[in-house]
């Protein structure tokens, strides 16, 4: 399985100190601040992993941040909680996405969120988790994610999740 195509010379790596970080801008502060300062840190402390997608030039046109947490049963919709056990349960955790303005409203977002959906995927096969959350940095990214099937948790307006059948139906096409 192969995640979605990028344009010609471009390329998703492993962050490392060499990628230009301090050129990236999404128009989202927050979102540029983590990579710029704290992706790389989080990453040598094995908190999260985060990929940075390169384009021809070698500049940082996107990049995602992943992590793996627990979820409390009682936090989960009805529908999904009612077949777990009663405790802590596993998650993917979507920590950050974002994509350099210059490259905004062509698609890349989808693409590299698929992309990252198949990276939870493939985790799946070594650790188990019962769904993909992450916290949405304001409406419009609630709105963008909503588009992939990403539902609100029950109490948190800006928690997302999207349930482990969910992912591997979008992983596997099937």
């Amino acid at each position: 399985m192969s995640g979605p195509r990028f344009p010609e010379g471009w390329s998703i790596e492993v962050l490392e100190k060499s990628h230009p970080r301090a050129k990236f801008q999404s128009g989202n502060g927050e979102v540029d601040d983590w990579l710029k300062k704290s992706a790389l840190q989080s990453q040598k402390k094995h908190l999260t992993t985060s990929k940075v997608l390169l384009d021809e030039t070698g500049n940082i046109a996107g990049y995602y941040s992943l992590a793996f947490s627990q979820i409390d049963f009682s936090d989960l919709p009805a529908e999904l909680a009612k077949k777990l056990p009663r405790r802590q349960l596993p998650v993917s955790v979507l920590a950050w996405l974002g994509v350099d303005r210059s490259y905004q409203g062509r698609g890349i977002g989808g693409r590299l969120l698929a992309t990252a959906l198949v990276d939870c995927y493939q985790a799946s096969q070594t650790f188990a988790f019962i769904a993909v959350i992450l916290d949405c940095v304001d409406e419009q990214a609630k709105r963008f994610y909503g588009q992939f099937d990403f539902e609100q948790l029950p109490g948190y307006r800006m928690r997302l999740y999207l349930p482990f059948k969910s992912l591997e139906a979008l992983a596997t096409g099937k």
